[in-house]
């Protein structure tokens, strides 16, 4: 008779999945190791700020405080039940082990798994424009981190730009702290948004207060322009404005001396990819993104997937993911755990599907970015690289797959690893080979998947060739 091995399990994240899935194990008599890369958890959505700050939570989430703070309030209650690891970035993944940076005192060390949750959330979407490099722009998750966990703004006129939930959010956020929202510029036009209302209209609660916050913005005097073009940020050291299209092609100037942009949110997947999880296209996030079954089983034995980190449905979403993910974990290893309660949660994140499709369908992917993108444009700032040294690799060489033309130009080998300039060179390869943008291919994770110290990587190279 074989036995289960003994439960070991890690979570990467603690936001919203892998807060719910600590709470989880734990209330099974399972004691999990939880590591952060933050200092306090709450992830991205619910970013919590040091101890001391003083802007109370409804400031801070506004009509998301009471959530937020039950969250927060959940990962604190559990202190003693789980071992808790914050400010610890994993940044490796390989034979049962998780290479992990505590970045206060900038060492690392190795944290064995049996079992691992992956809840590594997701990050901006960026579509660069020519400016974008100049110091005052920032993404539009950046500019929720400075107010969020700073406490200040990104500028004192301040222009909002890009499409997805998230711009009215923060255009929301930042005006109701009281800075100047100069305009909010959004390429999805109007009649997307209205063509989108039945499908939304599927979760009326969350639908609702996207229309508040819109409503809201008006009301007091935000300028938001629909179906606009960026065309470039102004300015000679720092930003002094931005230049967008209308529909009719016209172009604006507009006086600010901050920008934050964004088109929505994509997957944070290196870790899954250095598990050696199976990728697949996903139509509805424009992304090959890391397979899982419905209770968030990877390809992967013992490793499960949770939250944005596997595709973007939400905060809400997460919080089911990750419960799910962890009685999955549980039931797995012979552990009884409440079988319809399991079949609620994955009916719950089914009917979240139609809601997704319709906020693609009201916020669409700008499909003609890469054909308005001049070679001039640096798409990797990290290595330099311009849509115009892509283009030319194509002529050139032929290349037609992302990682041929990373081995080529070194587009995605700087400190981003990709995570910035991934979606916008895809883009540039689709348009310069004239294949549909999922035939490029995807940049394949590598260690380290953020930046770490280099004595760090030094350290390690020495130690596997001690080890040969």
């Amino acid at each position: 008779m074989t036995t289960a091995p003994a439960l070991q399990p890690v979570i990467v994240g603690a936001g919203p999945a892998g807060i719910r899935a600590a709470q989880t194990l734990a209330a099974h008599g399972v004691r999990p190791v939880l590591i952060d890369e933050a200092a306090r958890g709450g992830g991205q959505i619910y970013r919590r700020p040091p101890a001391h700050f003083q802007r109370t939570p409804a400031t801070l989430y506004g009509t998301e405080a009471a959530r937020a703070t039950a969250l927060h309030g959940t990962l604190d209650g559990l202190h003693a039940q789980i071992d808790y690891q914050p400010d610890s970035l994993v940044w490796n993944a390989q034979g049962g082990l998780l290479d992990v940076l505590h970045g206060p005192t900038q060492t690392t060390r190795t944290v064995p798994y049996g079992q691992l949750i992956v809840a590594s959330g997701a990050t901006d979407r960026v579509l660069p424009l020519p400016g974008w490099t100049l110091p005052g722009v920032y993404t539009l998750g950046g500019a929720q981190v400075a107010l969020k966990f700073q406490g200040c703004a990104i500028g004192s006129r301040v222009v909002l730009m890009g499409t997805g939930p998230l711009l009215y959010l923060v255009a929301y956020q930042y005006a109701k702290a009281g800075a100047m929202v100069a305009a909010v510029l959004d390429t999805a036009r109007l009649a997307d948004q209205l063509a989108a209302v039945p499908a939304m209209l599927t979760q009326p609660a969350v639908f609702a207060k996207g229309v508040y916050y819109v409503g809201w913005l008006r009301a007091h005097g935000v300028p938001i322009h629909s179906g606009i073009r960026p065309v470039r940020v102004l300015g000679d050291g720092r930003v002094a404005g931005v230049v967008w299209a209308d529909g009719a092609g016209r172009e604006h100037t507009l006086d600010c001396d901050a920008v934050g942009f964004g088109y929505a949110l994509r997957s944070e997947t290196q870790l899954a990819d250095l598990l050696g999880c199976r990728f697949a296209w996903a139509p509805m996030h424009r992304a090959h993104l890391p397979e899982r079954d419905a209770a968030g089983r990877s390809s992967v034995q013992g490793v499960y997937l949770a939250g944005d980190g596997a595709g973007i449905l939400g905060a809400d979403a997460a919080e089911w993911a990750g419960e799910l993910a962890a009685l999955a974990l549980l039931q797995d290893h012979g552990t009884a755990v409440d079988a319809a309660r399991m079949q609620a949660l994955q009916g719950q994140l089914h009917r979240l599907v139609r809601f997704r499709h319709g906020l693609e369908r009201a916020f669409p992917f700008p499909t003609d970015w890469a054909a308005h993108a001049p070679d001039a444009l640096v798409v990797c700032r990290c290595e330099n690289i311009t849509a115009g040294d892509l283009r030319a690799c194509v002529r050139e060489t032929g290349a037609d797959e992302m990682n041929r033309l990373k081995a080529l130009t070194r587009v995605g080998m700087g400190r981003c690893q990709g995570r910035s300039c991934g979606v916008a060179a895809a883009e540039i390869l689709a348009q310069a080979t004239g294949q549909p943008v999922e035939r490029v291919g995807r940049l394949r994770g590598q260690a380290p998947i953020k930046p770490v110290p280099i004595h760090l990587q030094a350290r390690q190279a020495t130690d596997a060739g001690a080890s040969a």
